[in-house]
């Protein structure tokens, strides 16, 4: 008998077909999803989506049968993506199930789960019931030989009918951004092989019998495909970027949009084959839907943008600027969706693009997200790599994970020094945020993972050299590997021998800001250097300080 705490997760269901998650354990959450949730919120009815799995009909099919078996009726729409069940939940007022497991390997099901109005079900909002009702019903089956659900008092079966609302979902998000009088864009879209390859075409393009957009879509792995044959469906990883940065530049194109397994994630790419980061398509979203909110007659002095602790400093900048009020939350969907609903805001967006909006019931969309970011760049004469500048103001590191054995120790030790560093701020919202209040600007936060021994640091800077700079200190005292910590006040040490000898976990992160390919130890004409391992590239970056300064400007060009 399967243990459902193994795979039943704070934000949602996600375990391996069928050792974990089979059609009797799915019979089981639907029943239990039922009684947990739709019939004390006095639902009659459940709404059900799936993706491209070829596990999904099988097991949303055994959920709506165990909904079914309570009495409640059951609306299948079919294949979907995430927001697209979100879409459908919020426009029929019903609570709803989401079958996928992301970007998770094929072997990988899940269920997202939801309230009527898109409302989240976690762990704290009845998530954790569900389950262990439904472990009780699988228990209770196993001993007694008896079916896991029966039906309702009155003996009724709830009706399990199927409903197409694609199409309606297309029209609801061109509703909310209007392109049609923009200049026309060539956009290449990685679909990953997921649902964005079911959206896209409708959203985007006439397949659900829309008017044309000025937009000329470039498709790539828009085959439904839940192998994941050509690349692993989550844009989050470099590598998963490859190809789309590839096609953007071959075809000469705008902008390159990628959409994760469920199509509720959008990463952008500009017409140089460069990310744009999620930060900075959080803020340019956000003076977007403060614009469109002081528009609709909102006072700009009471609009809200949601943010977590990690997003960009450049987000709060701008929101304030603008005369809105930014909120910060912690890290996780269901602490911003939460926030989005308290303070009404009219827009959030996360590291992981993420991208919240008050106009689809506070849940994320990644293609509406799509929508303002070809809105704005159709509005403009100038290409993206300008339009997002405005928004990219900092350096910053990314999410750099460690396995520590003492984290409350690490994170101290990294904490002591930052203050020997000057006047810092330290907040504990979520983690460890430490902010320098001189000059130059820099933060890091520290989290820790809740379920392995891992620390994730977050690191932003005024400048790449300031970035870099911070982000080994802290990392070296978090992982205890450097024997000697620089004091970011202190004159830049002369370069040594000894500084070109870099720990391994720091020559796995690094990379050439120009190819993005390995560097390697060398002593250079001015002493030791990191050098590209590109034969085409070459270029070779100074160490200063025991400090690698990954500037072009400052790299030494190849003889």
């Amino acid at each position: 008998m399967p243990d459902l705490t193994q795979f039943v997760k704070a934000y949602d269901v996600r375990g391996v077909v069928p050792a974990q998650l089979n059609t009797t354990v799915a019979r089981a959450l639907g029943r239990a999803f039922a009684e947990i949730v739709a019939l004390p919120d006095g639902a009659a009815t459940v709404v059900v989506g799936y993706d491209m799995r070829p596990s999904s009909p099988e097991l949303s099919a055994a959920f709506a049968d165990g909904v079914a078996e309570t009495g409640i009726d059951v609306i299948i729409i079919g294949l979907a993506s995430t927001d697209q069940l979100y879409y459908a939940s919020g426009a029929l007022d019903l609570p709803g199930a989401m079958f996928t497991a992301s970007h998770n390997p094929a072997q990988y099901n899940g269920i997202k789960m939801c309230r009527a109005g898109a409302r989240p079900v976690g762990q704290d909002t009845g998530l954790a019931q569900v389950r262990d009702l439904a472990q009780t019903l699988l228990n209770n089956a196993a001993t007694d030989g008896a079916a896991v659900a029966a039906t309702d008092a009155a003996g009724r079966l709830g009706a399990v009918t199927h409903r197409d609302v694609l199409a309606d979902y297309a029209a609801f998000l061109r509703s909310l951004v209007d392109l049609s009088g923009n200049r026309r864009l060539r956009v290449v879209v990685d679909a990953g092989n997921g649902m964005g390859g079911h959206t896209v075409p409708a959203v985007l393009e006439t397949g659900a019998g829309l008017a044309e957009l000025p937009l000329e879509v470039i498709p790539l792995y828009f085959e439904l495909d839940g192998t994941f044959p050509n690349h692993e469906a989550n844009p989050l990883e470099p590598e998963n970027l490859r190809d789309l940065q590839r096609a953007v530049v071959e075809q000469g194109a705008d902008i390159g949009l990628a959409f994760d397994g469920d199509a509720d994630r959008c990463f952008v790419v500009d017409e140089r084959g460069e990310p744009v980061s999620p930060s900075a398509i959080t803020a340019l979203v956000a003076a977007r839907e403060i614009a469109r909110a002081v528009a609709g007659g909102d006072d700009v002095s009471q609009v809200r943008i949601v943010h977590n602790v990690i997003t960009s400093l450049a987000v709060p900048e701008i929101v304030t600027e603008l005369g809105a009020v930014p909120v910060r939350t912690r890290v996780g969907h269901s602490f911003i969706k939460a926030e989005m609903a308290s303070a009404a805001a009219v827009f959030g967006g996360e590291h992981s693009a993420h991208y919240y909006f008050r106009d689809f019931w506070f849940a994320d969309t990644g293609m509406l997200a799509a929508l303002h970011v070809l809105a704005a760049l159709g509005e403009s004469d100038a290409p993206l790599s300008v339009l997002g500048a405005a928004y990219e103001r900092y350096a910053a590191s990314g999410e750099i994970n460690s396995t520590v054995a003492d984290r409350e120790a690490a994170t101290t030790r990294a904490l002591d020094w930052a203050r020997a560093q000057g006047p810092v701020e330290i907040d504990t919202l979520d983690g460890t945020t430490v902010r320098h209040l001189g000059e130059p600007m820099w933060w890091f936060n520290v989290r820790a993972s809740n379920t392995e021994p891992l620390l994730r640091l977050n690191v932003e800077a005024a400048d790449a050299a300031t970035m870099a700079s911070i982000r080994d200190c802290v990392l070296g005292l978090l992982r205890q590997s450097a024997p000697a910590v620089p004091d970011a006040a202190a004159a830049p040490a002369q370069p040594s021998e000894e500084a070109a000898s870099l720990e391994p976990w720091l020559r796995e992160i690094l990379r050439c800001p120009a190819c993005r390919e390995p560097l390697r130890d060398e002593t250079g004409p001015a002493g030791p250097e990191l050098v590209c391992t590109s034969p085409e590239c070459g270029l070779a970056y100074p160490i200063e300080g025991g400090i690698p300064v990954l500037l072009a400007d400052l790299a030494r060009k190849p003889v």
